[in-house]
């Protein structure tokens, strides 16, 4: 290894090449991060008591020697994001120039660009000093051209380019003047690394970055491609790690990538890590599976593909219409605890163990025993250990059999609760309040549609039959005890419904909401407001909202079920 302090442009000017390897991450920075650079470099433009601004390191690999020459590419191990946001930053201020006709230390925007951001004798990718991976490339191209960015662009590319443009707008020419100071302080540490005798995996782990913290998967990535031979890095990053990619989006990627390790890592070991342990973990995973690279790298890619099925709605070649039902059902639910031991499932069923209705069945039955669970207000800290452990004790020779098995042993604080506890609960709970009102007011209303699957949306709103606020009126409606009800039952779930038109019930009497022309409960058309719909109901009490809470839970007992088994 060989490390010295040097002058980031000069640095540049002298470097034919920068390359980021596929096994490094995509870039990562936002405007957060910008900002930060930005404010550094204005400082140091002003202040002229400061000589220099140190931003961190820049770790490569050269091809061959120590020594810069006229054809030397540098595989950049560490300090990607920081170059890639410098050369967006030189790239913007380019362009002020040329908007604003002036040069800077002699330079017009082309010749800033040719000495450093461009490799001007050169053709194709090598006229550019620094290649991205496959998801920034082509947009970082275009912008160092001129040209219009790619469809599919890099986010942060675009986001982050824009905010250096903008912010230069602002500034008078002698503030340019000053920026270009601050750029010209900018101090890096050149660590050069040899092959053969340094090892970049170490060093990259060892490293303190500045700037955004590696991702788990970030390094679980650079730790299974970076000791790879060049090519079959890029064969597996293409045909596997790269469509991993894809399949989570720009958006997605780095928290739900990370999610989905964790849930994988939870199958394989049965145990839970960290967040912050992720990492280890799979290294771990990896010493113990004795399985080679490619085999882990297809491994993970396969149940990729399952988690972003079920997680998604992302259809795979295993999708059915049945299936996409029951995913969507759940993803409605938001119980991210369940995933290990849906990726195990899902895995069963498409190496023929688990056949499809069984596999719907079994999904329907975790999101009844985690619904049934919450309205019961049982402490939810064993779920994880549940779901991580639960496949152990299943026979995959009576798969679904044994499953139910299993959820009806459950005891105490891990019990499946029966219909019993589970009418009860629903009917006395303050649904208003609950984090999954919505879910239980859609689905009951779901369950009873012919045609069509209610979608909520902004216009909706959860209604209060009796309302939060009593009139006079209401009270006298209600009789004498009405404030013990109106405490006891005015967020239960029979006092409760949706409705488009929260505004025009307000806190108007029982007939006024059931008869409001054309907006009336009784004219509702939605199956949960069917109640409303009797023509010999004229008043809301008690005995009302205790009867609809009774229908409404035993729709719910039908929803939610609790697995029942067949004597064979």
């Amino acid at each position: 290894m060989k490390a010295s302090e040097t002058n980031f442009l000069n640095f540049l000017r002298k470097t034919t090449q920068f390359i980021i390897p596929i096994y490094q991450r995509t870039y990562s920075w936002h405007l957060e991060q910008c900002e930060q650079i930005w404010k550094d470099i204005n400082e140091a433009g002003e202040n002229e008591n400061i000589s220099s601004h140190f931003i961190g390191s820049v770790v490569y690999i050269e091809q061959d020697t120590y020594q810069i020459s006229a054809n030397t590419a540098m595989l950049v191990i560490d300090g990607q994001q920081r170059l890639t946001t410098l050369f967006l930053l030189l790239e913007a201020f380019a362009r002020e120039l040329d908007s604003r006709k002036i040069e800077i230390d002699n330079m017009s925007a082309d010749k800033l660009r040719n000495r450093y951001l461009l490799n001007p004798s050169e053709d194709d990718e090598q006229e550019f000093k620094l290649l991205l991976t496959e998801t920034d490339k082509d947009s970082l191209l275009a912008l160092l051209k001129q040209k219009e960015l790619p469809k599919s662009y890099s986010i942060n590319i675009k986001n982050n380019f824009n905010y250096f443009v903008d912010e230069l707008k602002k500034y008078s020419d002698n503030k340019i003047f000053k920026i270009w100071n601050g750029i010209n302080k900018l101090i890096v540490v050149d660590v050069s690394l040899t092959r053969g005798k340094d090892n970049p995996q170490l060093i990259f782990e060892s490293m303190n970055s500045t700037g955004k913290e590696l991702s788990q998967v970030d390094l679980i990535r650079n730790f299974i491609l970076m000791g790879l031979e060049e090519k079959q890095q890029k064969e597996l990053y293409i045909d596997y790690w790269r469509k991993m990619e894809l399949l989570f989006g720009q958006k997605q990627y780095e928290p739900i990538f990370n999610a989905f390790v964790r849930h994988y890592l939870t199958m394989k070991n049965k145990s839970i890590p960290r967040f912050d342990d992720i990492y280890d973990s799979y290294k771990t995973y990896k010493k113990a599976s004795n399985k080679s690279i490619k085999d882990l790298v297809i491994d993970l890619y396969n149940y990729s593909t399952y988690f972003c099925d079920i997680f998604f709605g992302n259809q795979n070649q295993y999708s059915t219409e049945s299936l996409n039902k029951s995913f969507e059902s759940f993803r409605e639910l938001q119980a991210d605890v369940a995933y290990p031991l849906l990726l195990e499932l899902y895995n069963d069923f498409v190496n023929g163990i688990l056949k499809e209705n069984e596999f719907c069945e079994v999904v329907k039955l975790i999101e009844s025993y985690i619904f049934r669970r919450s309205i019961c207000e049982i402490p939810t800290n064993s779920l994880n250990k549940t779901f991580s452990t639960f496949i152990k004790d299943i026979n995959k020779k009576d798969y679904l059999k044994s499953v139910k098995e299993k959820f009806t042993s459950l005891d105490d604080y891990r019990r499946f609760p029966k219909n019993d506890e589970f009418e009860i609960r629903i009917c006395q709970k303050n649904v208003y309040n609950f984090y999954y009102s919505k879910y239980l007011l859609i689905s009951l209303e779901n369950a009873k549609r012919h045609k069509g699957k209610f979608r909520f949306n902004e216009e909706y709103t959860i209604e209060h039959i009796m309302p939060q606020t009593l009139s006079e009126e209401w009270k006298l409606e209600l009789g004498e005890e009405w404030e013990s009800l109106h405490t006891e039952m005015l967020h239960t779930l029979g006092n409760l419904t949706l409705t488009e038109y929260n505004a025009e019930y307000s806190n108007e009497l029982f007939n006024k909401k059931l008869y409001l022309p054309e907006k009336g409960l009784r004219y509702s058309p939605l199956m949960l407001n069917s109640y409303f719909r009797d023509p010999t109901l004229t008043e809301w009490n008690k005995q009302h909202i205790q009867k609809r809470a009774k229908q409404l839970a035993n729709d719910a007992i039908n929803i939610w079920l609790y697995p029942t088994i067949l004597e064979q």
